[in-house]
């Protein structure tokens, strides 16, 4: 009986942790650090234990991203770029969408969705508020497209910096296998959303001249600083391409390089910026699925995933990321990724290649969060930014447009698995 209550103690934590989660009736931090603190209480695993079950390398480098980012944020260079880049539309509603897309993607494989979706989102409102238009459509194509550009590299997306981190795929290897298929996802998708909102991008006549008239001086607040980012930025960024042969692990890097842009702007607000909730949300979840792990459940469920799918490699595959991609719409994709990357590990004993897996359960996760408004935190922000200006996004819209693009998404990642790996 003991035997029994040691081992469904920690699921029955985990499952009580996720439907908290997915209502919201606690802050989700708070969620994960009660299941952490309920399950080291009553011994499920000791204090050693769980601290060797956080990842640090994920957590350094979230924290070093997002102090390069809050510094980065402070110069207005960011600002800067979206009206430049408004001001080119020449008074097209269509233009305006389709480049504040592609703008946010590419944005979003280098800094945080959340952060990006922020930042270009004010600068949305605005724009919209002086061309008196709809920001809805911008909005959700903002959100969505920061999900996509997200999952082209390893430091776009929560689930990738986790999944780079565990299973030892450095940041070359994300560029190489993933970017490929985001560049096919992101023009199919934007033509999608044109189609659905193409009746809702006219600018008024009056409004184009408001546009071409939009000062850009006196956006970037302090150039000195914004030269000196962005010569950081681009050191840590390279230094993720030659990870490999530095012999350093992506959170060393960006720790190493917030340490550095740090001596130039150090104010107490650059420390406060950083998402904290975020950060000891992951380590919550990494101590609670930990405690799910060392009980034996993560090794039962892969065995039970092998014998489903008849050792069929193909099946195998296809079942992770399309389970993945459904799962993520509908619960966090972080907490979901941390569930899922024991168990492909533990899949290791049937399979000698877990490299198509691992980018399976990368696809699914990231691009999954684009079919519901609660599938990723970028949806989140976007809509309770439509809210304060005065519109709104229901769950409902976000999912009639949503659910279309994770499909199209999911499909064109089959394909591309097959043709690839398979």
């Amino acid at each position: 009986m003991q035997t029994n209550i040691q081992f469904l103690f920690p699921n029955i934590v985990l499952i009580l942790v996720y439907i908290f989660i997915m209502f919201e009736k606690l802050p989700r931090v708070v969620v994960a650090l009660l299941g952490a603190s309920i399950l080291i209480l009553f011994k499920s695993l000791t204090q050693e234990e769980a601290f060797r079950y956080i990842d640090f390398n994920v957590i350094f480098l979230l924290v070093g991203m997002m102090i390069l980012v809050n510094i980065l944020k402070e110069t207005g260079g960011i600002r800067w770029l979206a009206v430049y880049t408004a001001k080119k539309v020449n008074g097209s509603g269509a233009l305006l969408m389709i480049y504040f897309a592609l703008l946010t993607a590419f944005i979003s494989a280098f800094l945080d969705n959340v952060t990006t979706v922020l930042l270009l989102g004010a600068v949305t409102i605005a724009i919209s508020k002086d061309l008196k238009i709809n920001p809805v459509p911008y909005l959700i194509t903002q959100a969505i497209a920061s999900n996509i550009g997200g999952t082209a590299t390893l430091i776009g997306d929560p689930p990738n910096i986790m999944i780079g981190s565990a299973a030892k795929l450095d940041f070359n290897q994300f560029i190489f296998h993933l970017t490929p298929v985001i560049l096919m996802i992101l023009p199919v998708t934007i033509i999608t959303l044109y189609f659905i909102y193409r009746k809702e991008l006219d600018i008024p006549a009056d409004s184009k001249k408001t546009l071409e008239t939009m000062p850009l001086s006196g956006i970037i607040t302090d150039k000195n600083l914004l030269i000196k980012s962005l010569i950081v930025i681009s050191l840590v960024v390279i230094a993720f391409f030659l990870h490999g042969v530095l012999g350093l692990e992506a959170g060393s890097i960006a720790l190493a390089g917030a340490s550095v842009l740090l001596i130039f702007e150090n104010r107490k607000h650059i420390w406060e910026d950083v998402e904290w909730t975020t950060i000891f949300f992951f380590i919550g979840l990494f101590i609670i699925v930990g405690a799910v792990e060392k009980v034996g459940t993560i090794h039962y469920l892969s065995e039970l995933v092998f014998k489903l799918s008849k050792g069929n490699y193909e099946i195998t595959t296809f079942a992770v990321l399309w389970m993945s991609g459904i799962l993520s719409a509908v619960i966090d994709n972080i907490p979901y990724t941390a569930t899922m990357i024991p168990l492909i590990k533990n899949l290791g004993n049937h399979f000698n290649d877990l490299q198509p897996l691992w980018w399976a359960l990368s696809l699914g996760a990231c691009l999954g969060g684009n079919g519901t408004l609660i599938g990723a935190s970028a949806n989140i922000v976007v809509a309770d930014m439509a809210s304060k200006s005065g519109k709104s996004i229901s769950f409902i819209e976000f999912l009639k447009v949503g659910s279309i693009v994770m499909v199209e998404s999911l499909i064109i990642c089959t394909v591309y698995i097959w043709w690839r790996y398979l």
